[in-house]
């Protein structure tokens, strides 16, 4: 959508370079939303123990850039910008790439989403013994320790007091949760109220 509306801007039509880039996010989004589709039925899917993840080597750090990249717009329209240190040497691991993409757009896009004002989020990445460790930091609202028991439960909503931009139906980390989980993997959350949140994620390296 943001997108959209920029092409609607005159200086930005006259600029083929800007008009080429930002038809390609449209694109490229219009392919991810169709596969949410896909997404919430395999959320059913996971319920059932039924949904089976592709197994290919994946690029932790290329993926993320393209993450980062596609959610520029999103984050320069609330006037945040993002901050990357990708700093793992052995970036590959083995799992499904549109998954594993689904986990980093929703934990970003909630960065963006639970900040008041200028966000401002870091994206690491760095190796661990046999593992690549990727770390989430936001400087939002952050969450109470009562909330942090509760994130990763099926429907749960964090109460967002007077942050009234957040839309959704609470799959979201609970969905996280599950596919890391599947790709042998582990994630933990930080939080300080008014501070900001940490999400770090440990998955195990292609061998």
């Amino acid at each position: 959508m943001i997108a959209s509306e920029s092409l609607r801007d005159p200086e930005i039509i006259s600029d083929e370079r800007r008009v080429k880039r930002l038809a390609n996010i449209i694109y490229d989004e219009n392919v991810r939303l169709g596969n949410h589709i896909e997404r919430v039925l395999d959320i059913a899917r996971l319920e059932k123990e039924t949904l089976k993840l592709e197994k290919t080597p994946i690029h932790i750090n290329d993926l993320l850039s393209a993450v980062l990249d596609s959610m520029q717009l999103q984050i320069q329209k609330v006037g945040g910008k993002f901050e990357h240190h990708f700093d793992a040497q052995n970036d590959i691991v083995v799992g499904d790439e549109l998954h594993l993409s689904n986990v980093f757009f929703n934990l970003v896009d909630n960065a963006i989403k639970y900040s008041k004002d200028n966000p401002h989020i870091i994206v690491k990445t760095k190796n661990t013994k046999e593992s690549i460790q990727i770390t989430i930091i936001d400087n939002g609202i952050g969450m109470a320790k009562d909330h942090l028991l509760k994130i990763f439960d099926q429907f749960y909503r964090i109460p967002t007091g007077n942050v009234h931009n957040v839309k959704g139906f609470g799959l979201g980390l609970s969905y996280v949760y599950d596919i890391i989980k599947r790709m042998n993997g582990k994630i933990q959350v930080k939080s300080d109220k008014d501070k900001g949140t940490q999400f770090d994620i440990l998955l195990p390296i292609k061998n």
